[in-house]
């Protein structure tokens, strides 16, 4: 049946470790980080798996632990039948946000009836950049299209910082601001909804985000250095001050995420009742040597489509890979920012790649329903210079 309603029945996500060898999920093989989230998500829902026509998760790293389709080894992992298939899909930050428009869009045109989005990402056993580890990414024809080549995009929040007139010290009172809220948020109980508990080798347990460093002020940030700053890149690009640092960064990060998304009718059919339903999807592509704006085009997009303004939207998930980016959309779009990531964002929550778009529809998710509001807009910068942006609407 074509142009069916896709529903969010609920969305979970780990705690976020620091994507080092000693963080908390550090000892966590990836497909069994992602597998706990998948059977959490079964097991709070009631759902029979065997009625899951795909599971469609997003990861970056493809390599390593984290190659073979990860999200195929995760669903067997989980106990899943045979039967149910799974795909990993890469669009860089965005993934599983990606992966969610993909499941909704496959419900709406009536291929699926019931799918799960996810991502995972073990930045401590599959590190970043590990699968394309001395390859070149392009050959003649891209070099020629770029002939000064392009940047990571650590100098690409450089370039935007710079460019829209972001100083450092509004970059670090924006990052000390996102630990503040995220911190107060897990004092208060907001993210229990959607954190699950994940068991370590050890016989313990991860409850809460490792990322979040209560006590970050704007003068601890500013003892900081740069960390994208090379003799080359300052010849280059002689205009940068260099403000980003690791501080007014998101860390490495290690996480797992997933939503179960259906058709309204399956969930009626299965007796469960959706707390959101998909509104409107855009995506863009953007400047790749400034990389990250790709978010303007996306947003602008989304709310053309979706005819609803910015205001009538009760909160805004953009996601912090560098605190210039929030800033940047902010500024654009002239939005209300106590709106604005108001449970904190990645500086503070982690950005494991291929979990965050997931990791943000749930907070998103649970946001916008304790504020009594209908809509959430999220909207995610991504490598190589494209951007996702969705739009919920909670259902009552």
């Amino acid at each position: 049946m074509a142009n069916a309603e896709a529903v969010i029945v609920d969305v979970v996500r780990t705690p976020s470790g620091r994507g080092k060898p000693d963080g908390e999920l550090s000892d966590i093989h990836p497909a069994d980080l992602l597998a706990g989230v998948l059977l959490e998500l079964v097991g709070r829902t009631g759902i029979d798996t065997a009625v899951i026509d795909d599971v469609i998760g997003g990861c970056v790293t493809q390599s390593g632990e984290q190659a073979g389709n990860i999200t195929r080894t995760a669903v067997l992992s989980a106990g899943f039948p045979e039967s149910v298939p799974a795909v990993t899909i890469d669009r860089q930050c965005g993934s599983s946000q990606q992966a969610a428009a993909f499941a909704a869009q496959g419900v709406i045109s009536g291929a699926y009836d019931v799918v799960i989005a996810c991502g995972v990402e073990s930045m401590s056993r599959a590190p970043m950049g590990s699968n394309v580890q001395g390859a070149r990414l392009g050959g003649e024809l891209l070099a020629g299209r770029y002939p000064d080549g392009l940047v990571n995009q650590g100098v690409a929040a450089e370039l935007i910082a710079d460019r829209w007139g972001f100083s450092r010290a509004q970059l670090d009172d924006y990052a000390a601001e996102s630990h503040g809220r995220a911190a107060w948020s897990a004092a208060n109980g907001a993210y229990d909804g959607e954190l699950i508990a994940v068991p370590t080798p050890d016989s313990g347990s991860v409850i809460a985000d490792e990322t979040i460093r209560p006590g970050t002020t704007p003068e601890k940030l500013a003892q900081l250095q740069p960390v994208f700053r090379t003799e080359r890149l300052a010849q280059r690009f002689p205009q940068l001050e260099w403000r980003i640092t690791a501080g007014n960064s998101s860390p490495l990060t290690d996480g797992a995420s997933a939503a179960l998304i259906m058709s309204a009718d399956a969930a009626k059919r299965l007796g469960l009742h959706p707390r959101a339903r998909f509104h409107s999807f855009a995506v863009a592509g953007s400047d790749p040597l400034l990389m990250l704006t790709g978010i303007l085009p996306a947003t602008r997009k989304l709310l053309d489509r979706s005819g609803v303004s910015l205001d009538e939207i009760d909160a805004y998930e953009v996601n912090e890979a560098f605190a210039p980016i929030p800033l940047l959309w902010q500024q654009e779009f002239g939005a209300d920012a106590s709106k604005l990531n108001p449970r904190g964002g990645a500086i503070a929550l982690g950005h494991a790649l291929g979990s965050s778009g997931t990791r943000l529809l749930a907070t998103l998710l649970n946001e916008v329903e304790a504020r009594g509001g209908r809509y959430g807009l999220q909207t995610m910068c991504e490598g190589g210079g494209t951007a996702n942006a969705t739009l919920i609407e909670v259902l009552r």
